[in-house]
């Protein structure tokens, strides 16, 4: 069996919102990597042992006298190295050179002209202009710029408003580039950190599904053994692929809880059931908690309350649920890796989280467990393509995301088994069409929300006052900004009319217009 992380790529953060996209970038390439904040130890970059090292933008001014600076062992590993954005500047500074507030900022589409046949730009281009130079389309975002090459640097990259757009040591295969090849908008990207990665780094493509597939298999026994393992199955992307993989490493060692809050999909927990149970021979336990959860959620409104009580609900049928089951010793969870990310945080406090969760619960204190977490390593991504090959239906792993809590945190106000049940079904219908007009693919996120107020409406030649629901669908890359989604007026007539007509309790239905930021794309 390969050893997928021979060959690997240490990203030092400084808070760029970019930053996992160059990670997911160094994946896809299929080179395993890790991402770290800029200022862990010395030690832990001397054992990690890369084949290269990628300085990653920020938003600090390297100017400043307490911005972030690359740890000293970075130049003395004697690795290439890639500064991007502010990884650049600081890789300048810190060798040097120079960099000052830029006369004209740059950010957005810029078009850089490849200088001095550099290993990592020579014969990638988008265009040769009259003079024979080649040319790349490339994503600036900048207000500071390199002035001063280090000792030893030459240039590699100019445009008409940074004369340093991209220099290079090439000798000890430093680089450094002001533009963001890891952002789709620079054409060229990809094959930009792929000339890095494998041909200046000499990293082999070991970081496939297949071969993650049987480490991760591997693993799974050794650390298991013959021992028992629960899960708490919850029929998300994570969880689900967890459990599949589980059952081909460890078969019926494998116990699965699948705590049904009554704030599910329509007809979800029955397609849970059939998927793991059925279809896939998974041994789940069904905790029909419907009830319970509805009972403590009474009469609350404050939608942060009402996540720790969802959280706290889960937790308490979780762990009664546990109790009944003998000789487990492990518990399995669905980690990913920007779960790892966004715990970790850099010492100073100045790596900017990038995103936050809308999952709910926790550990059990009183479980004493082993823990499980056999995707750790692995992005969201790379999590669905395990999937796929895993045997789980696609239309489970490609789902819109769908919050921790359910349809308690898109319910405003109190939750109601009422409430619930008419959002269920209004969300039922968006999402049906959405496919049936082949338009589920084309925006990100869709659902359907239910609001506590009522409205006038007509039914036959009678008025009724009965509620709202709002339809909310974005277009994002990564979740952090969105734009609502221009879906056709014949489209949203036609789920406006199917809502109202089918379910009695709603009078009305509106579309949400609203941008992320100033608004979110959850409405709690």
């Amino acid at each position: 069996m390969p050893n997928i992380h021979h060959h690997k790529i240490l990203i030092l953060d400084f808070g760029s919102q970019y930053t996992q996209l160059i990670a997911r970038r160094v994946r896809e390439i299929g080179v395993y990597c890790e991402l770290v904040p800029y200022d862990v130890s010395s030690h832990f970059i001397e054992n990690f042992d890369p084949s290269g090292i990628i300085l990653s933008g920020g938003p600090d001014s390297v100017n400043d006298e307490k911005s972030a600076r690359a740890p000293n062992i970075v130049f003395d590993l004697e690795v290439p190295i890639l500064g991007i954005c502010y990884g650049m500047q600081t890789m300048a500074v810190q060798l040097g050179g120079d960099a000052t507030s830029a006369e004209k900022a740059e950010f957005g589409f810029a078009q850089i002209r490849a200088r001095n046949h550099s290993k990592l730009l020579s014969g990638i281009n988008d265009e040769i202009n009259s003079d024979g130079h080649g040319l790349l389309d490339v994503w600036m975002s900048h207000g500071i710029e390199v002035t001063k090459l280090p000792s030893g640097f030459e240039l590699i990259a100019s445009t008409d408003n940074c004369p340093i757009a991209g220099f290079a040591n090439q000798k000890k295969h430093y680089y450094g580039l002001q533009f963001h090849p890891e952002v789709t908008h620079t054409k060229q990207g990809i094959k930009i950190l792929e000339r890095f990665i494998t041909n200046i780094c000499h990293c082999e493509k070991k970081w496939t599904t297949e071969n993650i597939i049987d480490d991760l298999l591997e693993k799974v026994k050794v650390q298991v053994g013959k021992q028992k393992v629960l899960l708490a199955l919850s029929g998300g992307v994570d969880s689900s692929v967890v459990a599949v993989l589980l059952q081909k490493a460890i078969g019926d060692q494998l116990t699965c809880v699948f705590v049904d809050n009554g704030l599910l999909r329509l007809n979800e927990g029955d397609e849970v059931m059939n998927t793991f149970s059925q279809n896939l021979g998974v041994k789940v336990i069904r905790a029909n908690a419907q009830q319970y959860f509805y009972d403590h959620l009474e009469n609350e409104s404050d939608p942060e309350l009402k996540r720790k009580i969802i959280g706290n609900a889960f937790i308490d049928i979780f762990n009664r649920e546990a109790k009944k089951l003998k000789d487990v010793n492990f518990l399995a969870q669905g980690t990913i890796y920007p779960d790892v990310i966004e715990s970790a945080g850099a010492a100073s406090g100045k790596a900017k989280v990038i995103k936050s969760h809308h999952n709910v619960g926790g550990l059990p204190e009183d479980l004493q467990f082993e823990l499980v977490e056999p995707l750790k390593e692995l992005f969201k991504d790379e999590v669905r393509e395990i999937g796929i090959k895993l045997g789980l239906p696609k239309q489970m792993l490609f789902r819109h995301p769908f919050p921790g809590p359910g349809l308690g945190v898109r319910i405003l106000g109190p939750v109601k088994e009422e409430f619930a049940e008419i959002l269920r079904r209004a969300d039922h219908i968006f999402m049906e069409e959405l496919n049936n007009f082949n338009l589920y693919d084309s925006v990100n996120q869709a659902f359907a929300v239910f609001l506590p107020v009522k409205s006038v409406g007509v039914t036959g030649d009678e008025r009724r006052y009965d509620y709202v629901i709002a339809l909310r669908a974005v277009e994002t890359i990564d979740f952090m900004t969105a734009r609502w989604a221009r879906l056709p007026y014949d489209f949203l007539d036609h789920v406006s009319n199917r809502i109202m007509n089918e379910i009695s309790r709603v009078s009305r239905v509106v579309y949400d217009i609203s941008g992320k930021p100033p608004a979110t794309i959850e409405w709690e």
